[in-house]
């Protein structure tokens, strides 16, 4: 049986509501915006929640727009630059499971069409409302036929549909939770890159953080190899907000603390660490997982550089106490995570990247000894493997090979790579 892929769009496809951005666009001179900008939200609140009809809902927001097809135009551009971030690094997916990922919205064709067909969904796979108009363009209502106007619309939709397969749906409304209560689909994937409700999250079968973490667990294809709400960044010492915000933005999971609690040493990924914060050898020793550290001040005295070459950690610092290290520090942190960038680092060889499409990054840190590079690409070509660009640089006892690879492979090559004599740190990047 095929599996199915139903989507809402918004605050999940999109990282906003649509309606709620479109009464901000045919209000912006009316004198009393500010109270109708409220007035529906509360109302895209409640049917979210559960706590209004949905009808009753696009009802009152609808009828509170005063909006026009030129104001939908202005709208389908603000959309586009709002696709939620997962969302917009995974088009491959969409490419791949064209037939079978549908969006499933009560929302609006003349909308959503425009935002979701450059991802390759098809316009026969978009399920949505429509507006009525008067003769002047002017949005006068919406087509009261249709199921997704209803209540429970989403339900009588898919009942009519009857799709024979197994259907996964993922939003953050009580709309969407609906389908699963129904029976109607298999699992129920409570999506909260955007927003979290409680009323939503606490009935799901998954709550996934982001796009990369639903396709990561139904094992579908995806930009990023290990969803980035699964890295522990651990924040400890006197850090500026900034540089939290900066690494939660990109989608890290967050975690502040005074001290280097002894729980998370096996678990951590990143740690970012205030300038005074002294990190044991032996807490270094067992951070396996820990991929990078970032220290506002000089590590010298602070961390044990020995130990974190030799477990291919990389450190970014800030000798000279600069004002602006508080973001600079926390996105090479990120560009290293999500582009295998070290440029600055204290102790790698610094690399910046070229970002390449539609190849597999494999990162692999190893000592710096005679012969690796020709074990590597040993293993490469016995494999059959079409390298599309290779960057190898060295400092000191580290050296550091990130190679692009393109088309499938045999999972065995990962675990060749690893076994490679001197290796250090392995890792699949996308």
């Amino acid at each position: 049986m095929k599996n199915y892929y139903i989507i809402d769009f918004d605050s999940t496809f999109t990282q906003v509501e649509a309606l709620d951005e479109l009464a901000r666009i045919s209000l912006e001179n009316h004198p009393d915006r500010e109270s109708i900008y409220h007035e529906i939200e509360r109302y895209t609140n409640l049917a979210m929640e559960g706590k209004l009809s949905f009808r009753e809902a696009l009802a009152g927001r609808v009828k509170l727009l005063n909006a026009n097809k030129s104001h939908l135009d202005k709208l389908v551009s603000h959309l586009k630059k709002k696709v939620s971030t997962s969302f917009s690094r995974n088009r491959e997916f969409f490419k791949k499971h064209a037939d079978t990922a549908w969006i499933v919205s009560g929302g609006f064709k003349e909308f959503i069409t425009p935002v979701v067909t450059p991802y390759h969904i098809k316009t026969e796979n978009i399920y949505a409302n429509t507006f009525r108009f008067d003769e002047e363009g002017n949005i006068i209502g919406f087509d009261e036929e249709n199921p997704l106007s209803n209540e429970g619309g989403k339900v009588q939709l898919l009942k009519q549909l009857n799709i024979e397969g197994r259907l996964f749906g993922i939003g953050d409304g009580y709309s969407d939770f609906q389908l699963k209560e129904s029976g109607l689909i298999e699992k129920f994937f409570a999506f909260t890159e955007n927003i979290q409700r409680k009323s939503v999250t606490e009935k799901a079968d998954f709550i996934t953080p982001s796009f990369d973490e639903f396709l990561y667990v139904n094992d579908l294809p995806r930009a990023i190899s290990y969803p980035k709400n699964r890295i522990l960044c651990l924040i400890v010492g006197d850090v500026p907000e900034i540089a939290a915000h900066i690494l939660k933005r990109d989608g890290f999971s967050i975690r502040t603390k005074d001290t280097f609690e002894e729980k998370y040493v096996k678990d951590v990924g990143m740690l970012l660490l205030g300038d005074n914060i002294d990190i044991s050898d032996e807490q270094l020793q067992h951070a396996d997982k820990l991929k990078t550290i970032g220290y506002l001040g000089d590590i010298r005295g602070h961390i044990n550089k020995d130990i974190c070459n030799a477990k291919g950690i990389v450190v970014f610092d800030d000798k000279k106490n600069k004002k602006k290290n508080s973001e600079f520090i926390p996105r090479r942190m990120a560009d290293f995570i999500n582009n295998g960038d070290t440029y600055l680092s204290r102790n790698f060889p610094n690399l910046i990247l070229p970002k390449v499409k539609q190849v597999t990054r494999l990162l692999h840190i190893h000592q710096n000894v005679p012969g690796i590079m020709a074990q590597i690409n040993k293993v490469y070509a016995q494999n059959n493997i079409n390298i599309v660009a290779q960057f190898l640089m060295t400092k000191s006892d580290i050296g550091y090979a990130v190679t692009d690879i393109q088309g499938e492979y045999d999972k065995d090559l990962l675990k060749q790579l690893k076994q490679i004599d001197n290796t250090i740190k392995f890792r699949i990047l996308y």
